[in-house]
């Protein structure tokens, strides 16, 4: 999965200690950002770098409804910016007959114009629903064309497919892939289709009320999944509407409104996950989950203080949580374990003052990415922690690389979910990072660096293909299995890389007779599945509605 990898923050200063003595000075990594029972709690705190994790000394919580995972990422942070400034467009332009409300969903923060006297921004037309979808596998670019200059070892282009649907003059994300047995889902603007891995045939289509606004990284493992929806077709709707979805028949399901109130939770993104039966519909100050087996709530807004803004997707579920009161002039966030059952932590790991939950690169080991500050100014780093909730280490690179992850925060519309990164993968003892691309003979590439989890140093660094960018994708046992993107000239790969590091292993290498349509695909997410390489657009725009019709939203290579 690849998403367009955004700004470069420079490198931090190692925080002091707000719970003790002064933290040992480390060296954070210089990011480009875009991608069973527990352990018995310790009897005292353990510091890191960046944090205290302890585990509360209490009886484990009981047993519950079945367990839930990942989720979504919503934090406040971003839409208390978005408030700061509507606030200042309301002041600067009230005079001159125009205010400016800014929304989060769909329109990415931009500021949209009503009239001065309006109480309430007024509804607008929004374009009729989706025409029908083009149900052709391939047009522009057939694939027999592309195979016959397929060379020797090169795997075939096995289908593709354009958009094929009418969608809003900004474009619309793609949310999945989701793939359930042999039916491979997305969901774009007011549809959710499923397709035959196999050969692209489409197998049915869900017409939805109104626009796609969060979904889940991950589905349930018998293919369900809650998408959330906007209340309504005007351009200041709310994301509150959940839907759940058979993605294996793309029959709809149970169906419900979450109650948005109050400017913090209005103005908060939404971002969701699954695990287990649990959905989670995570945003600032109110969280909740449900079942996604019949949508009865599970757990609501906690008492207290500090409030769960995003979880993960996946067999463990872990959230960011934000303490902050208006009072306090820093962010003060910590990371979670929770019990699916109640909502409730099992562990704590509280991030120093200052510092803020960035993404959850792996649940299990809990890998987690902090930042402070923003732009060009911010620092990042990367804890790990171990199954209860203690510091384990802190990922140290080399003075003179830069790391590059690409995250779903970093397309055009904000809000987007906890685990939303690629680049990473990591297993019992070894996290996997790709460097930051550089020119070598006039072409770009990079490495893939293994850190030991334990002292969180790197262990080995192996070469991506001359000319070729690489970046971990999943683990395969001991090995971790990468893309190798493709170039103008260049078809990609799907390659693995050995646990003591070594030039990739070639699994399925792209047709180079492909490359020019397969770099059409420059903001894609790869799937790696039954020996299938399925890359699938992140976000289709286009500059009228038949050459956005012709936007190639899969392509999917096989031996």
């Amino acid at each position: 999965m690849t998403w367009p990898p955004g700004p470069q923050p420079q490198q931090p200063q190692p925080p002091q200690g707000e719970f003790g003595a002064p933290f040992e000075p480390v060296e954070p990594m210089r990011p480009t950002q875009g991608y069973g029972p527990q352990a018995p709690p310790p009897a005292q705190p353990q510091p890191g770098p960046y944090g205290y994790g302890y585990a509360p000394q209490q009886t484990p919580y009981p047993a519950g409804p079945p367990a839930g995972g990942p989720g979504g990422r919503t934090p406040s942070r971003r839409r208390r910016t978005a408030l700061v400034a509507a606030v200042v467009a309301v002041v600067l332009v009230a005079g001159g007959g125009v205010w400016f409300a800014v929304r989060g969903g769909d329109d990415g923060g931009r500021p949209v114009a009503h009239g001065s006297a309006d109480p309430k921004p007024p509804a607008a037309s929004q374009p009729a629903p989706p025409a029908e979808e083009t149900d052709a596998v391939d047009t522009s670019a057939p694939v027999g064309k592309l195979n016959a200059g397929r060379k020797p070892g090169e795997a075939e282009v096995l289908w593709m497919r354009d958009n094929g649907i009418d969608i809003p003059p900004l474009g619309a994300d793609v949310y999945g892939p989701w793939l359930t047995g042999d039916t491979l889902a997305k969901g774009m603007y007011r549809t959710v289709s499923g397709y035959s891995a196999a050969d692209g045939t489409r197998k049915w289509k869900l017409d939805l009320p109104a626009p796609l606004c969060a979904a889940p990284t991950l589905p349930t493992t018998d293919g369900k999944t809650v998408v959330a929806l906007k209340d309504g077709t005007a351009p200041d709707a709310d994301c509150a509407v959940l839907q759940m979805i058979d993605l294996t028949t793309g029959k709809a399901g149970w169906k419900k409104t979450v109650e948005r109130k109050g400017v913090v939770d209005l103005l908060s993104d939404v971002a969701m996950g699954i695990s287990g039966d649990l959905v989670t519909f995570g945003r600032a100050g109110n969280s909740a989950g449900y079942r996604v087996s019949d949508g009865a709530e599970v757990f609501g807004k906690r008492e207290g203080l500090c409030q769960p803004f995003a979880f993960t997707s996946g067999p463990r579920l872990i959230a960011a949580t934000n303490c902050r009161t208006d009072a306090d002039t820093q962010d003060k966030e910590r990371v979670e374990g929770i019990d699916p059952a109640t909502g409730e932590p099992k562990w704590t790991y509280r991030v120093k003052t200052g510092w803020r939950v960035q993404q959850v690169y792996s649940t299990s080991p809990p890998v987690i990415s902090l930042k402070k500050g923003v732009g060009e100014s911010g620092a990042w780093a990367i804890v790990t922690l171990r199954d209860n909730g203690t510091y384990r280490s802190q990922m140290v690179g080399g003075k003179n690389e830069n790391y590059a992850v690409t995250c779903d925060a970093d397309l055009v519309v904000s809000g987007r979910n906890l685990d939303g990164c690629a680049g990473v993968a990591a297993d019992g003892d070894t996290f996997y990072l790709a460097t930051k691309p550089v020119t070598v003979d006039s072409a770009l590439t990079n490495k893939v660096v293994a850190f030991d989890l334990n002292t969180g140093k790197a262990k080995w660094r192996a070469a991506a293909p001359a000319g070729q960018i690489m970046q971990p994708l999943r683990m395969d046992g001991r090995n971790v299995i990468v893309r190798v993107e493709g170039t103008y000239r260049k078809g990609g790969a799907v390659a693995t890389l050995a646990p003591t590091g070594g030039a990739p292993t070639m699994l399925l290498r792209h047709p180079a007779s492909a490359s020019k349509v397969e770099s059409t695909f420059d903001a894609a997410r790869l799937v790696y599945a039954g020996g299938r390489s399925i890359l699938v657009c992140a976000r289709v725009s286009a500059n009228d509605d038949e050459e956005e019709k012709k936007v190639k939203t899969f392509m999917v290579f096989g031996p």
